[in-house]
């Protein structure tokens, strides 16, 4: 980043000068998170090497693997629902600042604790729904066409990482408004 003032998400970053309330939450979090980024690796390796196999069956034997697209739509979701805590504890978000470049330390440390905590809204908002989805899926009994996967795995597999991403986004809006807080006070 290119800021004067950095209220990154980064644990090292948002933690740096945090209360010591803050460290028992960091550790567990943050091991978690990267737990489900390899996961979320694993299941890109999956979909990999399934859409790979598939291309060369189809060309070389004219035989795709049935329902390839079905795994791929799952395990792509899988993959990138898994790395988005990880994403948000490192501060891989895309920060827009075109329109406070010029606004005081203050200014931009209110705006990023104000982002933080509606961010985090918002993502609970998701899991809340994402998991009334798949209660609702459940009920349904609906399957994918051609392997019969039950519609509901996909969204008990997104329902952790989405938790989990949750909870890293209250943990980093927590330490940003912190932060906010002790700019405030200087």
């Amino acid at each position: 980043m290119s800021r004067d003032l950095d209220f990154g998400y980064g644990p090292e970053r948002a933690a740096e000068g945090a209360p010591a309330v803050f460290e028992p939450v960091r550790r567990p979090l943050e091991g978690l998170a990267k737990f489900l980024a390899i996961v979320g690796g694993f299941f890109l390796l999956l979909v990999t090497a399934t859409t790979v196999t598939s291309v060369i069956g189809r060309v070389v034997f004219a035989s795709p693997i049935l329902g390839d697209a079905e795994i791929v739509e799952i395990g792509s979701a899988l993959a990138i629902f898994s790395f988005l805590p990880y994403c948000q504890l490192r501060g891989g978000n895309i920060i827009v600042d075109v329109f406070t470049t010029r606004a005081s330390g203050r200014t931009r440390a209110l705006l990023d604790a104000m982002n933080g905590v509606v961010f985090t809204l918002v993502i609970l908002l998701l899991t809340w729904r994402t998991l009334v989805g798949g209660i609702d899926a459940f009920g349904r009994t609906e399957f994918s066409m051609f392997l019969r996967i039950p519609s509901w795995w996909g969204y008990a597999g997104a329902s952790l990482p989405m938790i989990v991403w949750g909870c890293a986004c209250l943990y980093t809006a927590l330490c940003i408004m912190w932060r906010a807080g002790q700019r405030r006070g200087a």
